[in-house]
């Protein structure tokens, strides 16, 4: 029983001495330490962290004498300045703000692919969002004469090599845009018995087209749609 209690007593006396040690080597919280690093939020500063998460911070005031931001810097950058083309793309900036040329160029070779594919297909509420009501009723009645003597088209949309701007203007308030697009398409077109009577399922051939899209300007709807087609020899 006396081991026992030696025991107890000795331990007892190894814990407070630990305690103390931990407390000279580790101090003690006062309440003004640095909180713990939060690699998430490294990069903002003291200010940054004490302002509401909810609050969107707003572009700076343009200083007195600093140069303002040229808004026909894309244009520039994308046609020659002092062209018909240039000229005409400046224009629709100056009826559409928002309008920048390369990004118009990107959403019309998606919008090619897809009309490509769905006169392909058949498939007319693709083509009815994608296309004016002229050149909708053209391709409705292409598909339609199509349909009525059982002939169906196979194709493979392989992807589009060149996609340029040729020109560009604004007919009262709708922009005009032209593109010269070449593309590499598989297609064939087989009749009612399966025998191939056009194109070449084996064979990628090139594809050259001239094609038109607008925009009304004044409208809230920022899709173009494609108001004229011509294929290139």
């Amino acid at each position: 029983m006396g081991f026992f209690d030696f025991g107890t007593i000795f331990f007892l006396v190894a814990a407070v001495v630990i305690f103390f040690q931990l407390r000279n080597v580790l101090g003690r919280r006062t309440g003004s330490e640095r909180p713990p690093f939060d690699p998430y939020t490294a990069g903002r500063t003291r200010e940054d962290a004490q302002k509401p998460e909810n609050v969107v911070s707003l572009p700076r005031k343009r200083a007195p004498g600093e140069p303002a931001i040229d808004a026909y810097a894309a244009i520039d950058a994308f046609a020659k300045p002092d062209t018909d083309l240039n000229k005409g793309l400046r224009t629709i900036k100056d009826n559409d703000p928002a309008f920048d040329p390369k990004t118009f160029v990107d959403g019309a070779k998606m919008a090619y692919e897809m009309i490509v594919m769905a006169y392909a297909d058949g498939d007319r509420k693709t083509l009815k969002n994608l296309l004016s009501r002229e050149v909708y009723d053209g391709f409705v009645a292409a598909i339609g004469d199509r349909e009525a003597k059982s002939e169906k088209i196979q194709s493979s949309f392989v992807g589009i090599d060149k996609a340029d701007i040729v020109s560009a203007e604004m007919k009262g308030s709708e922009a005009h845009i032209t593109l010269r697009i070449v593309s590499e398409l598989i297609s064939a077109t087989r009749d009612k018995a399966g025998a191939v009577i056009d194109g070449d399922p084996e064979t990628v051939a090139e594809v050259k087209d001239v094609w038109t899209f607008a925009r009304d300007t004044r409208s809230r709807d920022p899709n173009w749609k494609l108001v004229a087609t011509e294929e290139e020899d």
